[in-house]
């Protein structure tokens, strides 16, 4: 296994059932499974920035849990004007690993737990994916760009004349109301 900030000892700690470690780790989370894009439709993660995992690890029977959070700086393009949207996004997890003898198939629901380690990368990937804005907006009160010339709103108002409805939508243009 490739060194990173985000594999954890715990030889030690799953001597003792019910032991309790707090963890925080900090660093680009890298490939995962031969993936590195953490990305969805409109938003990601910029290559290289650092994701922060606060966990606490706790011992039970079969396992170890996992709860905490993971947060990151994310970018993407405005939904409205298209300019870049900049912001944070933080994941609060509760997560099980379990070890998963050979020959067993995959299990869906909890990570892979090693004999002398712990990967919290596959856990803050999954997390962030989840966490990061689908159509991300600039600022709340965006207004976006003109649909007639494509003037961007939020720096000035164009001389465009006010769009025409179209009859096709006049009904439902009626139970708008005024």
């Amino acid at each position: 296994m490739t060194a990173s900030p985000f594999v954890v000892p715990i030889t030690s700690l799953r001597r003792t059932p019910g032991a309790r470690r707090d963890e925080h780790r900090r660093g680009p989370l890298g490939a995962v499974d031969g993936t590195s894009a953490l990305e969805v439709t409109a938003s990601g993660v910029p290559a290289g920035s650092d994701v922060v995992v606060d966990v606490v690890l706790e011992v039970v029977y079969g396992g170890i849990v996992v709860t905490g959070a993971v947060g990151t700086a994310w970018e993407g393009e405005c939904r409205r004007c298209l300019q870049t949207a900049r912001g944070n996004v933080r994941a609060e997890v509760r997560e099980i690993y379990r070890p998963h003898p050979p020959g067993e198939p995959a299990d869906e629901e909890t990570y892979p737990l090693g004999a002398d380690h712990l990967d919290l990368r596959p856990l803050a990937r999954d997390a962030i994916l989840l966490a990061l804005p689908v159509a991300p907006l600039c600022r709340p009160d965006c207004a976006g760009l003109c649909p007639s010339c494509g003037a961007d709103l939020n720096v000035d108002r164009c001389d465009c004349p006010p769009a025409r409805s179209d009859l096709r939508w006049a009904a439902l243009d009626a139970l708008r109301g005024p």
